[in-house]
């Protein structure tokens, strides 16, 4: 088996991809955390296949596995390539640390789990600061079209004042 990652969030961070709209990580990532061969994890999830439903796990398809490689740079010939991998998500990932037995796999899944939960609190600080950002292009919006309007008054007043102006009457007695 290859070195093991080192087991800290934000390692494992650099593995959790965005497919299909969620937040999932792929099978041979998951058996290099988990220290054990690719092969004994999918043997794993398949004979406890009804803990894993379709929002727990997916198969990829080989357009999604070919974009995925592109992250992993040039791997070997034939090397993951027999069978799609499966993509995990949050759940997923938690029910999968209850089929593995290897030694490592509850401080593995600890980790996992901080990373996703540090990935959540990431997505939620930049969706506050959208949504400030919004706010601020609204109000200059509205500013700007304050501003608009009296621009068009003032060039109103100007132009009211380029226009000849009818004689006026004298106002008071007249003698």
């Amino acid at each position: 088996m290859e070195e093991t990652l080192e087991i800290r969030p934000e390692s494992i961070a650099g593995y959790i991809f965005f497919l299909r709209g969620e937040k999932v990580m792929v099978d041979f990532v998951l058996a290099q955390l988990y220290d054990v061969e690719v092969r004994v994890l999918k043997r794993a999830v398949r004979r406890n296949i009804e803990r894993f439903p379709a929002d727990f796990m997916c198969v990829l398809t080989r357009e999604e596995y070919n974009s995925l490689r592109c992250h992993f740079g040039t791997l070997e010939k034939g090397k993951h390539t027999k069978f799609l991998p499966f993509a995990f998500t949050e759940q997923g990932v938690a029910m999968l640390s209850g089929i593995l037995t290897s030694p490592n796999a509850v401080l593995v899944n600890i980790a996992i789990m901080r990373a996703f939960v540090q990935m959540r609190r990431y997505f939620e600080t930049h969706k506050e600061l959208a949504k400030k950002i919004e706010e601020i292009e609204s109000m200059i919006i509205s500013h700007d079209q304050k501003i608009q309007l009296i621009f068009q008054a003032i060039k109103q007043l100007i132009d009211k004042k380029e226009e000849p102006q009818p004689e006026r009457r004298p106002i008071g007695y007249k003698v």
